[in-house]
């Protein structure tokens, strides 16, 4: 099948997915932060847990654009089950495939390409953000396997992953090449489960601590070379940056096919609120919007597919479509008024689960410095 062809039968199925599978529940998920577990196991029968996954590993063997489109109308349909699609592609799975040997990829890639198994990536901890180089989570090795103690937080599927990447220090504080990525099973000592975020948006995407205490994991468990974490965890952001570009457009594109449906139901003085020009005129702006975004993201997809250098262009697509999900989600509660602030519609959701599009995996500001110094260079 062609790109095009791909596409088009992406956003059919995720249509019939979402109306099957998520409108009736995504209120429930999100006022009881429940994680779904089950959905993840028909997006695996669909193909869409490994979707950049070569064939021979079970996966879909597809390429950028194809993963955004998913991410989008899944996201159209419930943001937090679009950000735990990218987290599990993305990160998790993408690392594995990106710089595991052989054996590795065919030991953890099938399950979660099948969605048998849900991935978890740990690189955040609760004093390094963005300062990763400073993490506190250590390795060390004795004998034939390593010692990890540690916490991280912000897991996405922290608890509920059947394998995690967990990047953790095996040199001195600060030094680049002293972090290695390591994969852990869930069930191994020491692998612990830890607090749970009740979080503003994206509830029904499980957010957690992942504790390590002499957590002891094999020599065969390491992805690439001892120190080379810290450049593998970069080059795999570049790509995560692009799907949650894409987990914004989808916030923006459904909060503007609520609000131009709203809009022509909703009547005011004796016609549809579409037909006044604030109304109109903030529409226009919004699909504008949304439309720019979709040209960033599809710009860096095509270098993804293409092995160039992307890290400039996935900063800009981050940027730009994950300030414009909140942006454009705010417009939307403004169009459905007082019941914009209700949950009775879906916009107020859109705009509570925008906000994480502009923090997760870099925030705004990381973005702008890392292509200031892509300028500048």
């Amino acid at each position: 099948m062609s790109v095009s062809e791909n596409i088009k039968m992406i956003k059919v199925a995720m249509a019939d997915f979402g109306k099957k599978y998520i409108e009736a529940e995504r209120k429930k998920w999100d006022d009881e932060q429940l994680f779904p577990r089950n959905i993840f196991t028909q997006l695996g029968e669909l193909g869409l847990m490994g979707v950049l996954v070569p064939a021979e590993f079970g996966g879909s063997g597809m390429g950028y654009h194809e993963y955004v489109t998913a991410i989008e109308e899944l996201s159209a349909w419930d943001p937090a089950i679009g950000l735990s699609l990218a987290a599990h592609n993305s990160l998790c799975t993408n690392h594995i495939l990106t710089f595991g040997n052989e054996e590795q990829k065919g030991k953890w890639l099938p399950k979660l390409a099948s969605g048998e198994w849900v991935g978890a990536w740990g690189l955040t901890e609760p004093n390094t953000g963005s300062d990763a180089g400073n993490m506190m989570t250590t390795a060390v090795k004795e004998g034939g396997q390593w010692i990890l103690n540690g916490t991280k937080n912000f897991i996405t599927h922290g608890n509920s992953g059947d394998v995690v990447v967990v990047m953790a220090r095996t040199g001195e504080i600060g030094d680049k090449k002293a972090m290695t990525a390591f994969v852990i099973e869930r069930g191994t000592p020491g692998l612990k489960k830890g607090r749970k975020e009740d979080k503003l948006g994206m509830r029904a995407s499980e957010t957690s601590e992942v504790i390590l205490e002499d957590c002891k994991v094999p020599e065969t468990n390491i992805l690439g070379q001892v120190g080379d974490g810290f450049v593998q965890a970069l080059k795999v952001l570049d790509g995560g940056r692009i799907s949650i570009a894409a987990l914004g457009l989808g916030i923006a594109e459904g909060a503007l096919r609520a609000s131009i449906e709203y809009s022509k139901e909703r009547h005011q003085f004796g016609k549809p609120i579409s037909s006044f020009q604030g109304i109109s005129f903030k529409l226009a702006e919004m699909a504008t919007k949304v439309e720019a975004a979709r040209q960033l993201i599809w710009h860096a997809s095509e270098l993804k597919n293409n092995h160039q250098p992307v890290t400039k262009a996935s900063a800009m697509a981050k940027l730009y479509a994950s300030e414009i999900a909140v942006e454009v989600s705010n417009d939307a509660v403004q169009i459905f008024g007082g019941y914009g602030y209700t949950k009775l519609y879906p916009v107020e959701k859109y705009y509570r689960d925008s906000k994480l599009c502009t923090i997760g995996e870099g925030t705004s500001e990381i973005q702008k410095l890392v292509i200031s110094k892509h300028l500048l260079a």
